[in-house]
């Protein structure tokens, strides 16, 4: 999926000779967890809010650099690894940098978000189902192959949860009603952990907040 038509530069980051209380101004007028700092054009890393307003604000930002937080995605980093990257770093805000380590802007991550609702996982009708078996026992060619022999269509399926050598599945399929798909995992040896008809336009947007959270963990 093509992101960097995304990509926002509207706030420049703030230079590393800044203050403190400069950076907690210019929080208070924002709705980001971070902000970028640079050296010279080069980017150095975020600070975020709550370090911001634990500095006094006296203090210049380059004194602080133990405060910064180094990440950030590439321009031509998938939107699925851009996603993860947000997550790892409880961030609404990610500095993009291109292959030369030149800043290039940043996204936001409401706009990431409202790319993944609209990919047919969540965007399609179909029924959310989650299955688990023993990690060594498991296989996705397997799970393929059970909902397609009756006449379902996987439209999105991710692992979900991994806890004591038991892999957790989120699947959506379409086409065909549960029932008989269900049987068929236990034929084949899953534990049904939830099986949930999707039938409305409202119950699937329900579904996406619920299970977007549950991926970025923040």
């Amino acid at each position: 999926m093509w992101l960097q038509q995304f990509i926002i530069n509207d706030i420049k980051p703030v230079n590393v000779n800044a203050k403190i209380g400069d950076l907690k101004l210019l929080f208070n007028e924002l709705t980001y967890s971070h902000i970028p700092i640079e050296n010279v054009g080069v980017y150095l890393g975020c600070i975020s809010e709550n370090d911001a307003h634990c500095l006094e604000n006296e203090l210049i930002v380059k004194d602080c650099n133990y405060a910064l937080e180094g990440f950030y995605v590439r321009n031509t980093t998938n939107w699925l690894d851009v996603l993860e990257t947000f997550a790892k770093n409880s961030c609404n805000i990610m500095p993009v940098l291109d292959e030369h380590n030149t800043y290039l802007g940043y996204y936001e991550l409401n706009d990431i978000i409202g790319l993944f609702s609209e990919t047919p996982f969540f965007a399609e009708p179909g029924s959310i189902l989650i299955i688990e078996k023993g990690v060594q026992d498991y296989s996705f060619s397997e799970i393929s192959q059970i909902v397609e022999s009756n006449n379902g269509k996987i439209l999105g399926t991710f692992v979900s949860k991994i806890e004591s050598d038991v892999v957790q599945i989120t699947l959506k399929i379409g086409n065909t009603g549960l029932n008989h798909v269900i049987h068929s995992f236990r034929r084949y040896g899953y534990n049904i952990v939830r099986g949930h008809e999707e039938d409305t336009y409202a119950e699937n947007l329900k579904e996406r907040s619920e299970y977007l959270k549950k991926y970025l963990n923040i």
